[in-house]
């Protein structure tokens, strides 16, 4: 009879200290979040570890804040690529938080603005259904585009995040795009920012992510 307590008294504490290995690793990975984007967030030009993703998770690591980031961003990426992607990437990572930054290539290429809306919308339906919370990006374009252009293009991200309540940075590259002299924050092609910006472009974005990921 010993021996089988002895025996039972083995089994309890064994399966205590898989219980415990186990919530350790549920607290580690508590927030997992997904971030959809486009050149601007997969480190284009730079040195790896230097854009503001890599930055993010830096920052969370520092901060205590029990989270893991994926960085799903593809240069070039439209919204049409992220909306056909994200069905995947949502069964694979099962993300807790949903950052989408996608729509700057739509406007290079000149589509649509109402693809781009429905792209965005049909992404935010998609991650909050499969029960993660979601952050919209906007983006703008230079004034060369237009100014009707411009302002619609630029609401298209606000209307949105209004119409399926997700949470909103206005403008990533706010502080970069609109600096005197910008070009000194840009890369020669002018479009992708130097890996001086990207901390500036985290800030813009944790603003909106410290209380959203709460």
């Amino acid at each position: 009879m010993p021996s089988r307590r002895r025996w039972l008294m083995h089994c309890s504490v064994a399966l205590l200290a898989l219980a415990a290995q186990g919530s350790s690793r549920a607290a580690a990975a508590r927030h997992v979040v997904l971030v959809l984007g486009d050149s601007l967030s997969a480190e284009y030009g730079l040195a790896r570890g230097t854009g503001w993703v890599a930055l993010l998770e830096q920052r969370l690591a520092q901060q205590k804040l029990a989270a893991t980031v994926v960085n799903a961003s593809i240069s070039g990426d439209t919204t049409s690529g992220g909306r056909s992607r994200l069905g995947a990437l949502l069964a694979q990572h099962r993300p807790t938080h949903v950052v989408i930054e996608l729509g700057g290539n739509d406007a290079l290429r000149g589509l649509p603005l109402s693809m781009t809306r429905d792209n965005l919308s049909a992404m935010a339906r998609a991650a909050k259904a499969a029960g993660a919370k979601v952050m919209l990006v906007g983006m703008q374009v230079p004034p060369n585009y237009g100014a009707r252009y411009g302002q619609d293009f630029a609401a298209s991200f606000s209307s949105v995040a209004r119409a399926e309540g997700t949470a909103l940075v206005p403008f990533l590259l706010a502080g970069v795009a609109d600096a005197a002299p910008n070009e000194t924050w840009f890369q020669a092609d002018r479009i992708h920012p130097l890996a001086k910006a990207h901390p500036l472009m985290l800030d813009t974005v944790w603003v909106v992510m410290k209380p959203w990921l709460k």
